[in-house]
């Protein structure tokens, strides 16, 4: 009578265990508030903006079969020496609507660095034509940040992923 305790227990706290870290895993975030930078971006020599396309989900065989997607956003910051600062990282959704914006007040990547931005499986506001506008600045002229999306879904041992790249506006 006793092992059959111990098993229950056993596969109740495996269970448990396993949620509080699929927990972690999906609220892990940036803290954009320690990133907050202390110079104002139009202060800056040079400015650009950029385009980057996001799919929340694609279509299967017809426009009434979806998968829903997870996406990791990459902001990178290729120069070797200068930061790069972050005035707007706003998210759209296939018709243009604001979704939410992730950046408040400007904040900074140092050189060679990447942050990320996790767009959840379950998070469908996007919709297929998902989009996010960076604007940008350095201190000094250098090269282009890069902003890529890398978009995902698996189930058993199925699975599609793809990369979408950002392109300058200005």
């Amino acid at each position: 009578m006793r092992i059959p305790v111990v098993i229950l227990f056993v596969v109740l706290f495996a269970v448990f265990a396993c949620s509080e870290h699929t927990k972690e895993a999906i609220s892990k975030t940036v803290n954009w508030e320690s990133r907050e930078a202390k110079t104002e971006t139009g202060q800056l020599l040079f400015q650009g903006s950029s385009y980057l396309s996001v799919y929340s989900e694609i279509y299967d065989m017809s426009d009434e079969t979806k998968h829903l997607l997870t996406a990791t956003v990459s902001l990178r910051n290729t120069s070797l020496t200068d930061s790069l600062f972050i005035s707007k990282a706003d998210y759209y959704n296939t018709k243009g609507n604001l979704i939410r914006s992730y950046v408040e007040t400007p904040i900074y990547l140092v050189p060679m660095e990447t942050v990320e931005i996790v767009i959840n499986r379950r998070d469908t506001l996007g919709g297929s034509g998902a989009n996010f506008i960076f604007d940008w600045a350095t201190r000094v002229e250098t090269t282009d940040p890069i902003f890529e999306s890398v978009m995902i879904w698996t189930t058993g041992t199925q699975g599609i992923s793809f990369l979408s790249k950002g392109v300058r506006l200005k």
